[in-house]
């Protein structure tokens, strides 16, 4: 009797161990994985991709006609460990019949809880004090030294009102917000109704709010949405906080509303490009805290989110209905 044809699997990166486990006992599938904590050059990934009927990446993997191309018409599944699409050319992969699976819901709460730490970090200027105390700044208690801004009675506004931005909000409620708006494609009453958040243009969101969190998809419309113009709208007082992507921000423009004072401060877990150049202007500046792209950084998060799309492209590769698929 012929047996069955292993089906080839490739794995950009080397994820947490649970989808690993799972991939590990997959009989039908022959795993090939890039052992590292470093990304795949692109042309060894496209060298190690060809006849690949499954693919598994990173959101920090590019996978566009080039690679597509190279992969083959084998390609019948990619599982990205990620919500985020942006980084594969879904176009080109809707034309070739390959279905997508992603991993939404399951780092909300984790990426939620990062964006409420690094608004309390920004606001509260803690990296700069934590400087002062090992720098010799800190000398005696002064009335307004190291002041920064408090939430409450405050307004909040929330770009994208998603999963992700309904569990920020959720999170901020209990902090004595007076009043939370938020904007996006379209009003979402049933979701705002919990935080009784109004829906406003974008300019009435940047000139009233004292706090913004962006908590958007990047897509065509919003690449580059927070601009010059959005930030003179601003309030001098107020922070802006980016947990989204890096390209939703025009970053010249940010650092320009930093430095001349447009604006008090601004707190990102998203750059463009990332990692941001360790000399880049943004770094120079006290009211500026930049994370590395941590949002959903906890072992329960990452270990759910592998096994989640270990699953997806096991279950795409066999015909079944994916835990998560994107639909196309």
């Amino acid at each position: 009797m012929r047996l069955a044809r292993l089906m080839k699997v490739f794995v950009t990166r080397r994820i947490p161990p649970e989808g690993r486990a799972a991939l590990a006992q997959a009989a039908d599938c022959e795993v090939e994985e890039w052992d590292s904590d470093e990304p795949i050059p692109s042309k060894e990934l496209e060298r190690r991709v060809v006849g690949a009927h499954g693919l598994l990446c990173l959101l920090s993997d590019r996978v566009d006609k080039g690679l597509l191309d190279a992969a083959g018409a084998n390609l019948k599944v990619i599982s990205t460990l990620s919500v985020g699409v942006d980084h594969l050319a879904l176009d080109e992969i809707k034309k070739r019949g390959i279905r997508v699976g992603y991993t939404p819901d399951v780092l909300t709460d984790a990426t939620a809880e990062l964006a409420v730490s690094l608004l309390l970090t920004t606001c509260r200027r803690l990296p700069e004090a934590m400087e002062e105390v090992k720098n010799g700044g800190w000398t005696s208690w002064k009335p307004l030294w190291m002041c920064g801004y408090g939430l409450t009675q405050s307004t909040v506004g929330i770009v994208g009102l998603g999963r992700i931005g309904q569990a920020i909000a959720r999170r901020l409620n209990p902090f004595g917000v007076q009043r939370f708006l938020y904007t996006g494609r379209q009003p979402k009453p049933q979701e705002a109704a919990e935080f009784q958040a109004e829906f406003v243009p974008i300019d009435q969101l940047a000139a009233e709010s004292d706090f913004i969190v962006v908590a958007c998809s990047l897509t065509p419309a919003t690449k580059g949405l927070c601009n010059r113009d959005f930030f003179q709208k601003m309030k001098k007082t107020a922070v802006f906080v980016n947990i989204s992507r890096g390209d939703v921000v025009n970053q010249d423009d940010l650092y320009q509303a930093l430095a001349s004072g447009q604006i008090a401060a601004a707190g990102l877990d998203v750059t463009t490009p990332e990692p941001l150049p360790t000399n880049h202007p943004l770094l120079t500046l006290k009211n500026c805290v930049i994370l590395p792209h941590i949002g959903s950084a906890t072992y329960r998060t990452r270990n759910t989110m592998s096994l989640l799309a270990a699953n997806n492209l096991l279950a795409g590769l066999r015909g079944q209905p994916m835990p998560s698929e994107l639909k196309l």
